[in-house]
C-alpha cells in the first residue's frame, strides 16, 4: 500500500464571473520514504497539487489518501517548508522551531517547553545553526533563514514532508550546500521522511529525487525514475551517463511544454 495515494483529483478555481481547472483527473502514488519531485512549466498545478496535499485546498473532484485514510485538511503526519521561510521575525531561530513544535503537539499530546527547546537545539545543531539559534530572522542570511525553516519542520517529526520551491530564493552556490543539507538529514533519519518537493530546476530535480513527476497543465505528463546510486556526489553526476540522458529528456519535455503553454494561454497557478 502507497504511503500516498491521489485518485481521480480535480480541483477547479471558480470564481463570480468565471472558473480555471488547475487541476484534471491527477492519479499518483507515492511510496513511503520516497523522495519525489514535481516539475513542469508554470501554471501547471505543481503548487496547487502541494496545496491539496497539504489540505489547505479541497479538490473539486476525486480523493487524497495517506496511510489509506482520506484527508480533508491539514495534519501533524504533514509539514510544509515555504520559498520564503514564513520565519516569526520576533521569534529568535531557537523560538521559531520550538513554537512549531509545541503547536504541532496541540491537541494530541502535552509537550513541556523545555523538552521544546532541547528538540530545538538538537535540529538546529544539525542544520549547523547552534552558535546562532538566538539570533532573530532578520540577523540571518537568506540560506541561513532557510536552515531554521527546515529544522523547523523536520523538528516537528512529520512522516511527510512538503517542500515548494524551497531554495528557489537563494544564490547557487548556498542552493547546492542546502540540497546536500537535505540529502543528508533525509538519509540519516532512523524513518525516512516522504517528500514532495516543487521545483523549476532540472539538475535540482535529478540531484534530489528517486522519482520525477513531470506535470503538464491540469495534469501528469510523465513519471520518471531517476535510478541513480545514492549517495550523490554533483561533481560524479555530471559525468553520469544516467543523469545526461534524464536532463536531455527532461530538457526536451520543457521545450514542448512551454510551446503548449504559450498556445494555450496557460496561467501560473
Amino acid at each position: 500500500m502507497a504511503l500516498i495515494e491521489i485518485k481521480d483529483l480535480s480541483l477547479t478555481y471558480q470564481s463570480d464571473k468565471s472558473s480555471f481547472d488547475a487541476l484534471n483527473d491527477i492519479n499518483l502514488q507515492i511510496e513511503k520514504g520516497e523522495f519525489v519531485c514535481l516539475i513542469g512549466p508554470s501554471g501547471c498545478g505543481k503548487s496547487t497539487l502541494l496545496g491539496v496535499l497539504e489540505g489547505l485546498l479541497e479538490p473539486t473532484r476525486g480523493q487524497v489518501f495517506i496511510n489509506d485514510k482520506e484527508i480533508h485538511g491539514p495534519g501533524s503526519d504533514r509539514a510544509v517548508v515555504f520559498q520564503n521561510y514564513s520565519l516569526f521575525p520576533w521569534m529568535t531561530a531557537r523560538k521559531n522551531v520550538a513554537f512549531a513544535i509545541i503547536e504541532s503537539k496541540r491537541g494530541t499530546e502535552k509537550i513541556k517547553k523545555a523538552d521544546a527547546y532541547k528538540i530545538a537545539d538538537e535540529y538546529l545543531e544539525r542544520v549547523g545553526l547552534s552558535e546562532y539559534k538566538n539570533k532573530l530572522p532578520g540577523e540571518l542570511s537568506g540560506g541561513m533563514q532557510q536552515r531554521v525553516a527546515i529544522a523547523r519542520a523536520l523538528a516537528c517529526n512529520p512522516e511527510i514532508l512538503l517542500m515548494d520551491e524551497p531554495f528557489g530564493a537563494i544564490d547557487a552556490k548556498t542552493r547546492d550546500v542546502l540540497q546536500q543539507l537535505l540529502l543528508r538529514l533525509w538519509a540519516e533519519d532512523k524513518e525516512k521522511k516522504t517528500i514532495v518537493f516543487v521545483t523549476h530546476d532540472l539538475e535540482e530535480a535529478i540531484f534530489l529525487a528517486d522519482k520525477i513527476v513531470f506535470m503538464e497543465p491540469k495534469g501528469i505528463k510523465n513519471i520518471i525514475d531517476v535510478r541513480i546510486e545514492r549517495p550523490r556526489l554533483k561533481e560524479k553526476m555530471l559525468s553520469n551517463d544516467r543523469y545526461r540522458s534524464l536532463r536531455s529528456r527532461l530538457v526536451k519535455m520543457f521545450s514542448n511544454e512551454d510551446e503548449e503553454v504559450v498556445l494555450t494561454g496557460g496561467a501560473g497557478i
